[in-house]
């Protein structure tokens, strides 16, 4: 398997580097998109890859966009990766790249959780609201909502945090409509997406969605969608509430980051070790498989 921390492709203009995608322009009104290899945490990217993950990450995300197609238009274009690239440049993109339209971004992102978690447990326990919304008293750390929410973050740079916003707020930065037509649309896919992965032995807590606007303003689901980055992905088997439970994601890598009481969750990043680079990857390996039934194309 190739692992490949960092692109360099010459044959396309370099748009820029993500915290794990690179960027390059195809013609004016596409874009190639290399998922890396880099992993971040706590918004800071790590010094070792974890081999096979931006494959992991491509491949869920186009699994997702053909299950619901239906419901959005994507950013998928069908225009082969390796088509766009000189021939030594091939092995960089084959399984972990796409030809993706080139859209305007919305800079809000589409935050829907269906369990009580992370910054909104912590938002919880604090107001008994999240981002505003008013939840029932009594619930427990990891519980089921009594429907999904949806609490929209506003687009941070990188290596600051995004942060989470009202819907007033929303709908005061991009529009009324815009912003009930996300909200709408987001847990529509959400619920879709969350009673399939729970066919397959998988919770999926809460995730986030990008939107952008083609040319002639029509919203389309774009960047990655329903990842073990972008979403939290439980194992129903060992699913428990009153604690934060495992995950399919980099909980190794952040369980071992929160030892270090020397590094300050800034740049530059600790080493990693190697048992803990291998314990990662197979997670996002057994979460591909977990969901789609097909081991990872290398």
């Amino acid at each position: 398997m190739n692992s490949l921390y960092q692109s360099s492709i010459k044959s396309l203009p370099l748009l820029g580097h993500g915290k794990v995608r690179d960027n390059y322009a195809v013609g004016d009104d596409k874009i190639l998109i290399v998922t890396t290899d880099r992993l971040s945490a706590f918004d800071v990217v790590m010094n070792e890859p974890i081999p096979g993950k931006g494959m992991v990450l491509n491949q869920m995300t186009d699994f997702w966009f053909e299950k619901l197609g239906h419901i959005v238009p994507n950013h998928l274009t069908g225009v082969a990766p390796e088509s766009v690239v000189a021939p030594d440049e091939v092995e960089q993109v084959k399984g972990r790249a796409v030809v993706a339209k080139r859209l305007k971004p919305i800079l809000v992102e589409a935050v829907v959780r269906g369990y009580i978690i992370g910054s909104g447990w912590k938002d919880y326990q604090a107001t008994g609201a999240v981002c505003g919304i008013q939840l029932p008293a009594g619930l427990k750390q990891a519980e089921k909502l009594p429907q999904p929410i949806f609490t929209p973050a506003a687009k941070a740079d990188i290596g600051e945090h995004d942060e989470n916003i009202s819907f007033a707020e929303m709908e005061q930065r991009i529009g009324a409509e815009l912003a009930a037509k996300m909200r709408d649309v987001a847990i529509k896919l959400y619920t879709e997406a969350s009673e399939y992965a729970a066919s397959r032995g998988i919770i999926i807590a809460d995730t986030k969605f990008e939107f952008g606007l083609d040319d002639n303003g029509v919203m389309h689901l774009m960047d990655e969608v329903l990842t073990a980055d972008s979403s939290r992905f439980w194992p129903a088997d060992s699913y428990a509430t009153g604690i934060s439970p495992p995950s399919f994601d980099k909980q190794f890598v952040r369980d071992y980051l929160e030892t270090l009481t020397d590094w300050g969750k800034t740049a530059p990043a600790p080493a990693l070790p190697a048992d803990v680079i291998e314990k990662t990857q197979a997670k996002y390996f057994e979460a591909i498989e977990r969901l789609t039934g097909a081991k990872l194309k290398a």
